[in-house]
């Protein structure tokens, strides 16, 4: 397909929103040093700032429905390059805290939105595939931002890699800018209407998907670094190298799932889902050893970031009465995913099992998740069945000459 320079500018915001979301990890000790906390204390600079996009995209969804979609990108992107203008000036703890959750506040509206214009710029046969590549945005901050940005934190100090992704979300501002076209707007929203469309089965079906998905994930990539060093027996220096090709695994994956869900969007998901399901019960063994490992590592994310961009396109085509609400809700349902994965994995871990038994939790999530899409595929054709059931007596009636 040619690429929309919309798209590009899309994925240039997705870049920055994913690098200020995941670098911080790495500059967990220098913050900690920095600010006099603790590294666990730091890192709730990760919990909260993933609890804001849970809880404020939705307001901002709803804040943002009465303005152009273009102009609510801008105006995020706007919240984005303050709030991270913010942590870098943050004098102690409480205040870079507070600049965080600020931030987010732009992240599951601005996905939320885009992917409504990603949908928007393309032909229809291509919307998933557009989704995908604004969220390869996202998947690159992993391969190209987080360790960058580690590495200049690191070596100039935690601030100056807030100051970079300052940068990039004004580059990324004069790309919307410049880029991206004023898409058709829906009807003015009506909070009541909105509610009652996001209330629709397949719409909850849908996102219960993406939170199970997002989970089964964070179940075990939260603790991938000791599972690797201390199951595998791969060294400090091999775990990142072990990450940058998961990271190429993810954004290939994200690339291919928006591929395959133009083609077949449910038969896709429920391959994935499936695949991801033995995938994850084999990591239990492989796991074990180096390469395996790794191999089976670049698979699992392949597979993960794949079903992603399929299942926005999901909830968007059945939130369609409700679709930036619904779209930027779906973001949330991700964070409470990877919150949800990361304490159920470390509830496994404290209770005595092994990191290499953490696969097996996320399998049955995966499971889980294949459950709620086989039933919205069963309401699906129940439906069709009842609509062909209707039709059939109105033609009957008709040829028998009754009203």
């Amino acid at each position: 397909m040619s690429l929309p320079p919309a798209l590009l500018a899309l994925g240039a915001a997705a870049f920055g929103i994913g690098t200020t979301e995941f670098v911080i990890m790495g500059l967990l000790p220098e913050i900690g040093h920095s600010l006099s906390v603790s590294i666990p204390e730091a890192g709730q600079l990760v919990s909260c700032y993933a609890l804001s996009v849970t809880i404020g995209s939705p307001f901002m969804a709803i804040l943002m429905a009465r303005f152009p979609r273009r102009f609510s990108l801008l105006i995020l992107m706007v919240i984005f390059i303050l709030g991270n203008g913010l942590c870098a000036l943050a004098s102690g703890y409480d205040t870079l805290m507070a600049a965080r959750i600020f931030t987010a506040l732009a992240h599951g509206a601005f996905f939320g939105i885009g992917a409504i214009v990603a949908a928007e710029v393309v032909p229809k046969h291509q919307r998933a595939m557009a989704i995908s590549l604004m969220f390869s945005g996202l998947t690159l901050a992993n391969v190209l931002g987080v360790p960058l940005g580690t590495l200049l934190g690191q070596a100039y100090g935690w601030r100056t890699t807030f100051w970079a992704v300052c940068l990039i979300g004004i580059l990324a501002f004069v790309a919307l800018l410049i880029w991206v076209p004023e898409v058709r707007q829906a009807r003015r929203m009506r909070l009541k209407r909105e509610i009652a469309a996001l209330g629709h089965p397949q719409v909850l079906l849908a996102m219960g998907t993406s939170v199970l998905c997002s989970a089964a994930l964070f179940t075990v990539f939260t603790y991938i670094t000791p599972l690797l060093e201390s199951v595998a027996g791969i060294s400090p220096h091999g775990v990142s190298i072990a990450l940058l090709l998961f990271g190429i695994g993810i954004t290939l994956g994200n690339l291919a799932g928006g591929r395959a869900a133009d083609w077949r969007l449910m038969t896709s998901i429920i391959i994935m889902l499936c695949a991801l399901i033995v995938v994850q019960a084999i990591f239990t063994w492989t796991s074990h050893s180096p390469v395996p490992a790794i191999i089976t590592m670049m698979i699992w994310g392949a597979l993960a970031f794949g079903v992603a961009s399929p299942l926005q396109m999901r909830v968007v085509d059945q939130g369609r009465a409700a679709p930036s609400l619904a779209s930027t809700l779906n973001q949330s349902a991700f964070n409470l995913g990877n919150a949800l994965g990361a304490s159920f994995g470390g509830l496994m871990v404290s209770s005595g099992a092994s990191y290499a038994r953490l696969p097996w939790l996320g399998s049955g999530l995966s499971a889980l998740a294949l459950v709620t899409m086989l039933t919205a595929v069963w309401l699906e054709a129940r439906a069709a069945r009842r609509r062909q059931h209707r039709r059939a007596t109105l033609r009957t009636a008709a040829q028998n000459g009754r009203p």
